[in-house]
């Protein structure tokens, strides 16, 4: 019988103390050093992939810090931007800048109005004005005029609706809005705007009734064109207002230049510089819409108001419904000027009847100090978070690009061990 071959050879060795022959594998020492070389092969592959999650570990680390940097920068930015509306709200709420009484101008000798009483009075210097007879027949027939039927339904005359803190800016107001707009009657309903005139089968103006028929009653004769403004057809402002503000202001968007800052002598807008009645903040329109959102806006839109022409001229890309400026500059709307000498309208806003006192003025400008300090404080912690927000994308670069070395490291071991095998 055939016996079966093996698949090494063996060849008697002597051991001492044996009496028999003890056959040895000559290929075991060469299976060991097999053995040793894949488990130092495993054993680094480990260290590497220790090292690798290590080194992910450290990039995902220095890009949470980016993250919270980048974030931090974020928030302060967004409360920089609320600190200057903030500001700038407080500088516009009297109606003027901190400067606006040093740039004040004075054009002529007559006295500027300071109340409704003296606002009348040049009202009815244009008699013949549908203005000037409205306030002729308040005059004469006192309460009962609002029961009228051409006049009960007209809330007042613009230029007796709002006042201005600031004599500088109720002038450029008057002579921006004119004196046919600030003359002009408002009416709540079109059904008002039809009871101040009527006409004929032709056409022609009936003399004898509405607004015409009221002034032959007394006297006066409405000569001309007169500009009537319905609230129940204008279209509201379709924003939200300042939050806490008794005027109701418009919180309308602050102009920005291309890099994003707001333009250097930026007061504020027009239309949140008007005071208005508080009867007249709420309900005035069918919809229950007050004055500033209705009649007001569409008066002056976005209109800004700036310092000086300089600053006014520097913020045009910024421009978009007109602008003022506290010595005389004017923009009707966008890329129209008016140049020239300024005029002044004989008939202005007047002041409030309760103007703001000392007391106001110091808690005001106690504010803006508050404000401006906050505001320096976060310029400061800006200015801390870019630095780290610098150094931490340094040390990820840096981090990167030993990764990227490890990688390229590991990838020709990894080819010299499978060479080795």
């Amino acid at each position: 019988m055939q016996m079966p071959q093996h698949p090494y050879h063996t060849n008697p060795v002597s051991i001492q103390g044996s009496s028999a022959l003890v056959p040895v594998d000559l290929n075991e020492n060469h299976v060991d050093s097999h053995n040793d070389a894949q488990n130092g092969g495993y054993q680094q592959a480990e260290s590497l992939f220790r090292r690798s999650q290590k080194l992910e570990a450290d990039l995902h680390m220095l890009g949470m810090k980016i993250k919270q940097h980048e974030d931090n920068l974020n928030n302060l930015n967004a409360q920089k931007s609320k600190l200057d509306n903030s500001i700038l709200h407080l500088q516009a709420t009297s109606g003027k800048s901190e400067s606006s009484n040093t740039l004040t101008i004075d054009n002529g000798d007559s006295p500027l109005p300071i109340s409704k009483e003296e606002v009348n009075k040049q009202i009815l210097q244009h008699e013949k004005s549908a203005a000037g007879i409205l306030c002729q027949i308040k005059t004469r027939f006192k309460a009962q005029a609002s029961h009228l039927t051409p006049t009960k339904d007209v809330v007042g005359i613009v230029a007796t609706l709002g006042q201005v803190e600031d004599d500088n800016l109720s002038r450029l107001f008057s002579e921006y809005l004119g004196l046919d707009t600030m003359l002009a009657l408002v009416c709540r309903t079109i059904e008002g705007i039809k009871a101040l005139e009527m006409h004929d089968k032709d056409g022609i103006v009936n003399k004898s009734s509405g607004l015409h028929g009221l002034g032959a009653s007394i006297g006066r004769a409405l000569d001309g064109r007169f500009l009537v403004i319905c609230l129940e057809s204008l279209r509201p402002y379709p924003g939200t207002y300042m939050a806490d503000d008794a005027q109701r202001k418009l919180d309308i968007l602050n102009p920005r230049l291309p890099n994003g800052s707001c333009p250097p002598g930026f007061i504020g807008f027009a239309v949140n510089m008007i005071n208005i009645d508080s009867s007249n903040l709420f309900g005035v329109t069918p919809s229950g819409y007050g004055l500033r959102e209705t009649l007001f806006y569409n008066l002056f839109s976005r209109t800004q108001v700036y310092k000086t022409r300089a600053d006014m001229v520097q913020a045009l890309p910024c421009i978009s419904d007109g602008a003022l400026s506290l010595d005389g500059g004017m923009i009707r709307s966008c890329g129209v000027f008016y140049m020239g000498n300024r005029v002044d309208i004989d008939v202005r806003f007047p002041r409030p009847e309760i103007s703001m006192g000392i007391d106001n003025s110091l808690k005001l400008e106690m504010q803006l100090k508050d404000l401006k300090s906050q505001k320096e404080n976060i310029l400061e912690d800006l200015k801390r978070e870019q630095t780290l927000l610098d150094v931490a994308k340094v040390n990820f670069q840096k981090k990167k690009n030993e990764y990227i070395r490890f990688l390229a490291e590991s990838s020709a071991n990894a080819t010299t061990q499978v060479g080795r095998f």
